[in-house]
């Protein structure tokens, strides 16, 4: 799949941004690719479907062997009711996200009650963090340097796990994710120099090696800028 392929893939059907500047590309920018998660992966990955069923099935499993009918029947509903309800989570999530990256930053429009956008500039991207999901899909973690303005809750599920301290926002379940890694690198290239591996989204954050600080000064201006819709 060519670049300029990646960069229309996702034009036809996006959420609305209101015409703000802080969700929308400025006339000057230039929008390297959009994207939104694919529903299967959140769901497992984000919104746990897959583990909540297994348990589940063991409970009834559990209640098959000893014979208690009634509570299996009971916990065969509230399997299904909860998988149900985690699953059409997931696709709000990915009804109401768009991912764009342009020359200048990452722009995250999530929120699936209430819009927000959030405002990643590549000059503050310290690392980006690539854990495939699948055959072509993949989580892509951004570790940034600055202050942390915006928190945890607010970022997920787009925010990688149990970083609570110092979350950094992640692009989940893309598609094609290595080419869309490597644009993000090449592009945060223009501004500062970043730890292009891959390395597992939940193993401890990666050292800054590679990184240039003397291309940071200022960093501590302010990283993340978000506002609800």
């Amino acid at each position: 799949m060519t670049r300029d392929h990646i960069e229309h893939s996702t034009q036809e059907q996006e959420p609305a941004a209101h015409g703000d500047p802080m969700g929308t590309p400025t006339a000057d920018e230039r929008v390297l690719w959009k994207g939104r998660p694919e529903l299967a992966l959140l769901s497992r990955h984000a919104f746990h479907t897959r583990k909540v069923g297994l348990y589940f099935t063991a409970l009834i499993v559990i209640a098959v062997m000893i014979g208690n009918t009634n509570a299996a029947i009971v916990c065969a509903v509230l399997g299904v009711a909860a998988t149900a309800i985690l699953h059409g989570l997931a696709w709000l999530s990915v009804r109401s996200t768009l991912y764009i990256i342009t020359d200048v930053r990452v722009i995250m429009r999530i929120g699936m009650a209430i819009e927000t956008r959030i405002n990643v500039p590549l000059k503050h991207v310290l690392c980006a963090d690539l854990k495939k999901r699948g055959k072509d899909h993949g989580d892509i973690a951004m570790q940034l340097g600055g202050e942390r303005l915006l928190g945890y809750a607010l970022l997920w599920p787009h925010v990688r796990p149990f970083r609570l301290a110092h979350p950094e926002p992640m692009l989940r379940a893309v598609p094609e994710a290595e080419t869309v890694a490597a644009l993000l690198a090449d592009a945060c290239a223009a501004h500062v120099a970043i730890d292009r591996g891959t390395a597992e989204t939940d193993a401890p954050a990666p050292a800054r090696a590679g990184v240039n600080e003397g291309s940071h000064e200022g960093v501590n201006e302010g990283v993340l800028e978000g506002a609800p819709a």
